[in-house]
């Protein structure tokens, strides 16, 4: 599933090439296209934004169009008349500007609605990681609604805490040096607080870009543990190890030895 990096980044290509522009054509495959495209026609494109994993097209109308692209969405930009690289068939939002296409392939979730709704219905999110946001702030969030729940959950929590996924949380535990399954309430607030900063520091580092967590971008450099199970850790040489962790059993991967896991209780 795309992580917070990666959907502020295609918000930041289709602003760059839809903002101020107007719509010509609003179609697609997906029920709120075809039962509300037409609302959206003639309105101009006022601003592309990111809220989490959500990716929000907001128009001068006061409709705005919500996209979560979960593990199979994409959002790709074309020219008038270029073919498109996936086909029209996968096409569930398809927007189109004097001098762009916007194509959403393969998004479960659309929504096209009157902002208020629309805002209402990602009004549960917790504070974005892309964000600027209170490292000390986010980790007594932290603190006060999820005590019980191991790590590795809870920073995945979209309700807790906004724009983490797979890959960072098994890279952020890792260069944070916890266990996935310690309980919350067993970190140190200034652990929480100091993976926050990492956690918005990675995000906004490679925003818009191939992911990196170790600062090597050549082959099999990029991160630490994330799915390098049976392997050496990069800084001890002990096998990382694979789990999964909450409700949908998500993997989840650890060095037992750069992060020992925490005492039975």
């Amino acid at each position: 599933m795309p992580e917070g990096d990666t959907i502020h980044g295609a918000a930041d290509r289709l602003g760059a090439a839809l903002e101020g522009d107007r719509v010509t054509a609003a179609t697609g495959s997906h029920r709120a296209m075809i039962g509300y495209g037409k609302r959206v026609v003639g309105a101009a494109v006022e601003e592309v934004a990111a809220v989490g994993k959500h990716l929000l097209i907001h128009f001068d109308n006061g409709w705005t169009l919500r996209t979560h692209l979960r593990m199979t969405g994409q959002w790709h930009v074309y020219a008038p008349g270029e073919r498109w690289s996936k086909t029209p068939g996968k096409a569930r939002v398809v927007l189109e500007t004097s001098s762009h296409v916007a194509v959403c392939f393969a998004a479960p979730t659309v929504q096209l609605a009157p902002r208020h709704l629309v805002e209402k219905q990602i009004a549960h999110l917790g504070p974005d990681l892309m964000e600027d946001v209170d490292s000390e702030a986010v980790a007594d969030r932290l603190l006060n609604l999820a005590p019980d729940s191991p790590i590795a959950d809870a920073i995945v929590d979209q309700r807790v805490v906004a724009g983490l996924g797979n890959v960072y949380r098994s890279e952020l535990l890792f260069l944070e040096g916890l266990h996935p399954t310690t309980p919350v309430a067993a970190v140190e607030r200034t652990s929480i607080a100091s993976l926050v900063r990492r956690g918005h520091a990675l995000l906004a580092t490679n925003r818009g870009r191939r992911r990196t967590t170790t600062g090597r971008r050549a082959d099999h450099l990029d991160t630490w543990v994330y799915e390098r199970a049976g392997r050496p850790c990069r800084r001890c040489g002990m096998i990382i190890e694979l789990g999964r962790s909450g409700p949908l059993g998500r993997t989840v991967y650890w060095c037992p030895s750069c992060q020992p896991a925490p005492p039975a209780t």
